[in-house]
């Protein structure tokens, strides 16, 4: 290799700059300049050596000599111009000149310079060019038939062959050499070609084997035929198994059409496509997560068809897993919905809090006015006591209103403490319903206790029983029609107690029953509403039984009632309280808030 080295520095200077950056072509303009370059160079340098012995040369030896000028002409024209064929067409008409003006001057076409001919299609196909290779093996045949017509014309010189034997055995001599350089020529291309092959080979492996995306070819009607080994790790199955239709076998039937869609209109209508479907991955060792179906992310485009080929010639297409895209897409899908949700039930909040603190506080502020103009309305005592009770009413009304949103907050935020104890629980159904029999009277329904007088004793909190049974009953007085029937039972049923809270009201409907037990949730339209409330009743039931180890189911259909089941354990144990980093409040501190609202009762 040091040898060479100055001999490929050398042509590498006489290189075209066209040719220089791309190894196979800088190959080719070597192999073209290298044996003639060097062939011409050593016929000079041994020219002195057949003076000394032939002596002085004939007419045709300085012919043959000066041709030897031609190669290095033809170097000269490649270097300049870079023109890789026409100077292979320039060296098939020089080699062929020489070989016709050696042959007509030694005896036509049986002359030893006939056989050079034979050289000149064998050095056209050097070039690669199927034109070139064409216009030298039709310029030989020219030649030979030429040297065939001259022969039969008996135009030949009359020469004698032992005159030319010397040329004769350096013809066959230099045919010989230049024979071998074409092959040494012919070989180090090829083995040039097969080296960037191999390289481009490696490139394009090493790109396919740690690329994460997959890479895949598709015939026009979708099969595989080829796609890279990173389907592997991603599919968790061989390649072979995906060729053919084994790829589209394991795409999701609902995503097939999609999926064979991409393909065709990449295909048909010569523009990229991206489509999104899931397909079927199995598990393997050393893979990380389940089987199942992935989501993946397919970008295909059409392959551009070479000029002899027709259309449809495939599709490329590159797939990538986006699962983790997807699941990121379905959590802010839901987070959006989450919020829109939130956003409603706060409008919906404040247009009833709006109402539920405005109707009380109007008549708190209207009907204290009418007191303090006493001496000019000239209010009577009954008047007064009158006004005073529906103040005191609506304070009452403000004051439950907000017991309810601070017990939600409690509960929503884990700070509400239930006190179990054992207490008759038909005891307390009884107590309940007795509270409300005036309000049901007045509405003109029919209130049913249906307490059995062997109800065991419970343990529980019996203030979240009361509230409980008070928001339900409550809840069925103001929903029913006058006329109706609100039905309370109970039960026990096993190590549970079952209680029923029956209506024959108005009934809720299936897309409202759905969202029952929402905080600030009303069923039916706002503007549809003849019952004051602030959607908190049911809500507040749902968590106190939850908070009981219990369950609440609803059962209603529209128009015709509902009914409100509410299970309970028998014997309920309050869970342990974590420690918390929450200061406590001393005792006096403590016992303020129940003393204030002893004060605010005894001065109504």
């Amino acid at each position: 290799m040091s040898v060479l080295k100055p001999v490929r520095d050398c042509l590498d200077a006489l290189l075209h700059p066209s040719a220089r950056h791309d190894a196979l072509t800088a190959a080719r303009h070597r192999a073209f300049m290298a044996p003639r370059m060097l062939g011409s160079l050593a016929a000079f340098a041994a020219f002195p050596v057949y003076l000394a012995v032939r002596g002085v040369p004939g007419p045709l030896e300085v012919v043959a000599f000066a041709w030897l000028i031609a190669p290095i002409l033809l170097c000269w024209v490649l270097s300049r111009t870079g023109h890789y064929e026409l100077a292979y067409v320039l060296s098939s008409l020089a080699l062929a000149g020489l070989a016709m003006t050696v042959a007509i001057a030694t005896g036509g076409i049986e002359s030893f310079a006939a056989v050079w001919l034979i050289a000149v299609p064998l050095e056209a196909s050097l070039s690669a060019s199927r034109r070139v290779v064409a216009f030298a093996s039709a310029l030989a045949l020219c030649c030979a038939a030429a040297l065939v017509a001259i022969g039969c014309c008996g135009l030949l010189p009359q020469s004698v062959a032992a005159a030319h034997g010397g040329l004769m055995a350096a013809g066959i001599i230099s045919a010989t050499l230049y024979a071998a350089a074409l092959a040494f020529g012919a070989e180090s291309l090829s083995r040039t070609g097969v080296g960037l092959l191999n390289s481009e080979e490696d490139r394009y492996r090493l790109l396919a084997r740690n690329m994460s995306d997959v890479i895949s070819r598709h015939g026009d009607n979708g099969e595989v035929q080829f796609i890279s080994p990173a389907a592997e790790l991603l599919l968790g199955t061989p390649v072979s198994r995906l060729h053919g239709h084994g790829l589209f076998d394991r795409v999701h039937v609902a995503d097939r059409p999609a999926y064979l869609t991409a393909l065709s209109d990449a295909a048909k209508g010569r523009q990229p496509r991206s489509v999104e479907f899931r397909v079927r991955r199995d598990a393997t060792r050393g893979r990380s997560g389940p089987a199942g179906f992935l989501w993946v992310e397919m970008r295909c485009r059409p392959l551009e068809p070479p000029a002899s080929a027709g259309s449809g010639s495939g599709v490329v297409a590159v797939m990538r897993d986006i699962t983790e895209r997807k699941l990121q897409q379905e959590a802010l899908d839901l987070a959006r919905a989450a919020a829109e949700q939130a956003d409603a039930a706060k409008s919906n909040f404040l247009a009833t809090m709006s109402h539920e603190l405005r109707t009380p506080l109007n008549a708190i502020i209207g009907f204290s006015e009418m007191i303090a103009q006493e001496d000019v309305l000239m209010i009577d005592a009954a008047k007064r006591r009158e006004y005073a009770q529906l103040i005191n009413d609506s304070g009452q009304h403000l004051l439950s209103v907000v017991n309810g949103i601070l017990d939600m907050s409690k509960m929503d935020s884990g700070t509400f403490e239930l006190s179990p104890e054992p207490f008759a629980p038909r005891a307390a159904m009884l107590n309940c319903c007795n509270l409300l029999a005036l309000k049901a009277r007045e509405n003109g329904i029919d209130l049913v206790t249906r307490a059995p007088e062997d109800l065991p004793v419970i343990t529980g909190d019996p203030r979240a029983f009361r509230q409980i049974l008070l928001n339900l009953v409550s809840n069925a007085i103001k929903f029913t029609e006058r006329g109706g029937t609100v039905t309370v039972s109970a039960e026990v049923e096993g190590a549970r107690l079952l209680l029923r809270v029956a209506d024959t009201g108005v009934g809720i409907g299936a897309d409202d029953l759905k969202r029952i037990g929402d905080p600030f949730f009303q069923a039916g339209k706002t503007y549809q509403r003849r019952h004051e409330g602030t959607g908190l009743g049911l809500s507040i039931v749902k968590s106190l039984v939850a908070l009981h180890g219990g369950e609440m189911t609803v059962h209603s259909k529209l128009d015709e009632g509902t009914t409100v089941s509410i299970a309970l354990p028998l014997a309920f144990t309050a869970r342990p309280e974590p420690a918390s980093n929450i200061a406590t409040l001393n005792p006096a501190v403590r016992a303020a808030p129940h003393d204030k609202n002893r004060q605010v009762k005894k001065s109504a």
